[in-house]
């Protein structure tokens, strides 16, 4: 985090967000109609409690190729991807959302890891010729829903992805800049649209014993036949023989229970109430359209068809990793 609140906390009808989240916006007042008017492309979300790093120097990408889980030596300018920094067992540490300018290449990233994750790129400069930097007190992230006509003049950097554009932002310009993107949406209804997106995110949908397969980031952050990383041998390993010990499913709740069940929730076989827990809850929202909705990780085992407590409330679950 920055240790400073968003200026677009004073907007009309701010309530500001607690935990991982704090410093921005939970909601504006109408969490329903702000997930509807992203869904349709209309307003914005401010995500400028994220961390911002760059790396600039001509080895950055190369440089970065040998760090990342993704192909990223030759990314073509303005071309969004995702990628991970593994541990040596193979396990996540640091999810980064990238795009290259150029000139100098812009990820944001979790709130509460960049000072983490710089420490760890600074440690592995070596002889190449890149610089790394903390951006996040001069650069601020917005996201505007796919389908937005907001023009992006003005952002330092935009990642254009399938479900919208991140907009990197002079952070003393974030409030002004901020008045052309039509009305505010908080934290609340993104994190709603990323949960039916199946999405998955540092530090609610994993722990310290994640792989990348489990959360179905084969499909974005990992790229299978590039060269050696940090943690590779455990990638290539559980994709060419194995499968990996749990899966991410998304979860449709009970709608009938007032209280969503929270991070870490507990989840059984509903035919089996007082059994093993077979997994928890990483993320939980109320949904316009689908109602109360979740993410969870689960053994792998855990049949497709069954049904699932949540805490206290039944879940049917959809596929997201295959069995």
């Amino acid at each position: 985090m920055t240790g400073t609140k968003s200026p677009l906390l004073s907007l009309p009808g701010a309530v500001a967000a607690e935990g991982a989240d704090e410093g921005v916006a939970a909601h504006y007042g109408d969490i329903f109609r702000e997930q509807r008017e992203l869904a349709e492309g209309r307003g914005f979300v401010d995500l400028s409690h994220r961390g911002v790093l760059t790396v600039t120097g001509p080895d950055r990408l190369s440089w970065l190729h040998l760090l990342l889980t993704q192909h990223v030596s030759a990314l073509p300018p303005q071309q969004a991807t995702d990628a991970l920094i593994l541990s040596p067992n193979g396990h996540v540490e640091h999810a980064l959302y990238l795009v290259d300018d150029g000139t100098t290449t812009w990820a944001h990233v979790e709130p509460g890891t960049r000072q983490a994750l710089l420490a760890y790129l600074e440690s592995m400069k070596f002889m190449y010729r890149v610089e790394v930097a903390d951006a996040t007190a001069d650069y601020a992230v917005v996201y505007l829903p796919a389908g937005s006509a907001a023009s992006a003049e003005g952002a330092a950097a935009v990642r254009e992805l399938p479900y919208g554009r991140d907009l990197f932002l002079p952070r003393a310009e974030l409030a002004k800049l901020a008045e052309g993107y039509g009305p505010a949406a908080g934290i609340w209804a993104y994190e709603a649209l990323r949960v039916e997106g199946h999405r998955p995110r540092l530090g609610f949908e994993t722990d310290h014993r994640t792989i990348p397969h489990e959360v179905d980031w084969l499909s974005t952050a990992v790229h299978l036949q590039k060269g050696c990383y940090r943690g590779q041998e455990t990638v290539a390993r559980v994709h060419n023989l194995g499968k990996p010990p749990r899966r991410l499913v998304f979860l449709h709740l009970d709608g009938t229970e007032e209280v969503l069940p929270p991070h870490g929730t507990e989840v059984r076989l509903a035919a089996d109430p007082d059994g093993r827990a077979l997994g928890f809850v990483t993320s939980s929202a109320r949904h316009f359209e689908l109602g109360p909705v979740a993410l969870a990780i689960v053994k792998r085992n855990v049949p497709l068809d069954a049904i699932l407590l949540a805490g206290t409330v039944p879940a049917s679950q959809d596929v997201i990793v295959p069995q």
